[in-house]
C-alpha cells in the first residue's frame, strides 16, 4: 500500500492448497506466506472452532493487512517462515497438522514502483520482502564486484549474459552513476543483452536473481522446509507452491530425499541412518481458467506431501 492505494492480489490456487492440506479441522496449521490473506482465509473456512492458523509474513504491509482478519483462530508473526519452529515452540506449539508456503513476490509488491520489484514503473531499486531490514539491491549493486555481481546474475537469475550485465554495471559505478532505480537497471541490461526469448523482457532473470538474493529466499526455503518437516505430527500436510525452477527444484529434491530411507550399505540390516519421513502426494499446476483470469498464476506448481510416522 502506497498513500491512498490498495494494491489488489489474487490468491493462486486457492481451493487447490488448502484442500490439499486440511486432513483434519482441529490441527494448527501454518500459513508461511500471508501475502493479502487468501489461502489463510481458505483454512480459516475450514476449520472447526477448535483449529488455528499461525501465520508468517516478512512484509509490514502484509501483517498490517492481516488485521482486517478479527477471527481468534488466526496468529500473525511479522517474520520469516525460515524461524517457524523457534516461534511456534515459543507458542508452545510443537506439532502441527499442515504447513504451506506460497513462495515468491505478491502482486501488492510487484505493482507498488516504490517496492523496486518490476521495471514495468521506475522507482527505487530496493526489492527486499522487508524493507526494515537488511540491505536493498541498490545497496548490493553499489559495493559488490564484477566478480560477485557475475555470480549471483547468474546462478539465480539462469542469466547467460550475467558477465556482460555485470561488467556494464560496474562500469556506470565507476563512472560515477550507480544504478538506483529499477528503470535505470532495466535500460542497462537491455543495452547489455543482445537476445532474448520472445516475450520476455531482458530484465526478467536479472531482476528475478536480485530478488532471490537480497531477500536470501533459497536458503530461507531451505531452512523452512526442514523446519516444516520436523514440525509435521503424522499425518500432517506440507504444501509448496513455487514459481520458477530454483524454488521448485529444491521442493522437489527435498520431498523425494524425505521419501526414501538411507541406509548404511556396509550394514543393510541394520536401521536407517536416515529413516523416510515424507510421502509425495501429488503435483498440482493452475488450471487453464485460472491462468485466463490470472496469468501470473501460470508457472506456478502445487507438490504435496504427507509426514510419515516418526
Amino acid at each position: 500500500m502506497t498513500g491512498d492505494i490498495e494494491w489488489s492480489h489474487r490468491t493462486v490456487l486457492p481451493t487447490e492448497a488448502v484442500e490439499a492440506l486440511v486432513t483434519r479441522d482441529d490441527g494448527v496449521y501454518v500459513d508461511g506466506t500471508f501475502g493479502r490473506g487468501g489461502h489463510t482465509r481458505g483454512l480459516l473456512s475450514r476449520l472447526a472452532p477448535s483449529g488455528r492458523v499461525v501465520a508468517f509474513d516478512k512484509d509490514p504491509q502484509a501483517v498490517a493487512a492481516a488485521a482486517a482478519i478479527t477471527d481468534g483462530r488466526l496468529t500473525m508473526l511479522h517474520d520469516s517462515f525460515a524461524r517457524m519452529r523457534e516461534r511456534l515452540g515459543a507458542l508452545g506449539i510443537e506439532r502441527v497438522a499442515g504447513v504451506l508456503l506460497d513462495l515468491g513476490v505478491s502482486s501488492p509488491q510487484i505493482d507498488d514502483p516504490a517496492r523496486g520489484f518490476s521495471f514495468r514503473a521506475d522507482g527505487p531499486l530496493d526489492m527486499r520482502m522487508d524493507p526494515t531490514r537488511g540491505e536493498s539491491a541498490a545497496q548490493f549493486l553499489a559495493r559488490a564486484d564484477e566478480r560477485q555481481l557475475a555470480q549471483v546474475i547468474r546462478d539465480y537469475g539462469e542469466e547467460r549474459f550475467a558477465l556482460p550485465i555485470a561488467k556494464a554495471i560496474a562500469a556506470r559505478r565507476a563512472g560515477g552513476q550507480p544504478v538506483r532505480t529499477t528503470r535505470e537497471l532495466a535500460e542497462l541490461v537491455a543495452r547489455a543483452v543482445k537476445t532474448r526469448e520472445p516475450g520476455q523482457d531482458p530484465a526478467t532473470r536479472t531482476f528475478q536473481a536480485l530478488r532471490i538474493f537480497v531477500n536470501a529466499e533459497l536458503a530461507e526455503l531451505e531452512q523452512g522446509l526442514s523446519d516444516a518437516i520436523e514440525l509435521l505430527e503424522p499425518g500432517g500436510r506440507l504444501a509448496v507452491i513455487s514459481f520458477h525452477s530454483l524454488e521448485d527444484r529444491i521442493v522437489k529434491t527435498t520431498i523425494a530425499r524425505e521419501s526414501r530411507a538411507e541406509v548404511d550399505r556396509r550394514a543393510p540390516f541394520a536401521p536407517p541412518v536416515r529413516p523416510l519421513r515424507l510421502r509425495a502426494l501429488a503435483r498440482i499446476r493452475p488450471s487453464a481458467a485460472e491462468v485466463a483470469a490470472n496469468p501470473r498464476a501460470r508457472s506456478a506448481i502445487l507438490r504435496v506431501a504427507e509426514r510419515l510416522a516418526a
